[in-house]
């Protein structure tokens, strides 16, 4: 099976970027991504990209970025937590209008969970891992809804995927020591299988 991890985003940006994080002497940024979904909703979403590509960042036109999401587990403060965006190797003034879509192909790090929602719609919550150089991997939060819920909710973990879907923000609440806390979680919802 080749590996594969392509996403093509085309959206405005909502802020400057901002310094990330330094690795073998190269400086990466970090800046927000509006991409309006055809339901009207928004997806806000986090985008890398190295300190070459800075000249290209404006927040006045539509931007196009094109690469991998990747995702990290940082071990900073309380408990673990993966963080995900997508790291832009290409960033170019867009051309075509609000665009969001990634193609995967891993493997199935755990078991699928495969459940409904209040309404009675099948909901399937997939971990996927796709390798990348020097032996490293993604692990990537994935979604399916009906009929491809039920497809997916019947493999096994160690069980090759291959999907095209987009990457989505949703903001959710949770309980802290401190009150409610608002967070954004960041995950691939399934459009097709390949």
């Amino acid at each position: 099976m080749t590996y594969q991890n392509q996403a093509v985003l085309e959206g405005q940006a909502v802020d400057a970027p901002e310094l990330s994080h330094e690795n073998h002497g190269v400086r990466f940024y970090r800046f927000l991504l509006r991409i309006p979904r055809l339901s009207g909703e928004l997806d806000i979403l986090p985008v890398v990209i190295p300190e070459a590509l800075l000249p290209e960042v404006r927040t006045d036109c539509l931007l196009r970025a094109e690469g991998s999401l990747r995702s990290f587990n940082n071990r900073s403060g309380v408990g673990s937590r993966l963080i995900l965006s997508v790291l832009a190797r290409v960033l170019t003034p867009g051309t075509e209008g609000p665009h969001n879509s990634i193609v995967l192909s891993g493997t199935l790090c755990k078991p699928p969970i495969l459940r409904r929602t209040p309404l009675g719609r099948s909901i399937c919550d997939l971990c996927l891992a796709v390798p990348r150089r020097y032996g490293r991997a993604d692990y990537l939060p994935v979604i399916a809804w009906g009929q491809t819920a039920a497809e997916t909710g019947r493999l096994s973990a160690g069980d090759p995927l291959e999907l095209e879907g987009r990457i989505q923000s949703r903001i959710y609440h949770k309980a802290a020591a401190d009150g409610v806390q608002e967070r954004t979680a960041y995950e691939v919802s399934i459009m097709r299988r390949l």
